[in-house]
């Protein structure tokens, strides 16, 4: 399996099929009735991913690997004015808790770690590791 470093490329290498960041309203898409947006889906998840805007890189690789497409996208303008999708949370009534993301998260200290369910978030990122718990 290719690791996050190795899928990294540029625009014109990009393969035919591959999955791109849609700069378009979540709310506002149009989706099948059938769509797990629709739907809260994540009623018997045990773990929960939660994000540490701080760590991430903007990588994007959590968000093109979630199966349930559970995170929230915002649109910026990076330093060059160019739009840019910028990850700002996730939506847990469509996340499952599978675990992918954190999976993918390539930065050292991981912007993305699973916690138990009944966990507060703000409780989550207070025992975030840091650079010294790696040692």
């Amino acid at each position: 399996m290719a690791t996050p470093k190795d899928m990294m490329t540029t625009w014109d290498k990009i393969q035919p099929g591959a999955v791109l960041p849609s700069f378009e309203d979540p709310e506002h898409k149009v989706r099948s009735k059938f769509n797990s947006f629709n739907y809260k889906v994540a009623d018997w998840r045990v773990e929960k991913p939660v994000f540490n805007r701080d760590l991430c890189i903007d990588c994007d690789f959590c968000w093109v690997s979630c199966p349930d497409s559970c995170f929230i996208v915002e649109e910026v303008e990076n330093k060059r004015g160019k739009k840019q999708a910028k990850i700002v949370g996730i939506n847990y009534n469509l996340c499952k808790g599978c675990g992918v993301c954190v999976d993918v998260c390539p930065t050292p200290i991981k912007s993305l770690l699973m916690f138990p369910e009944f966990m507060d978030n703000e409780e989550a990122l207070k025992q975030w590791p840091t650079k010294d718990d790696k040692k």
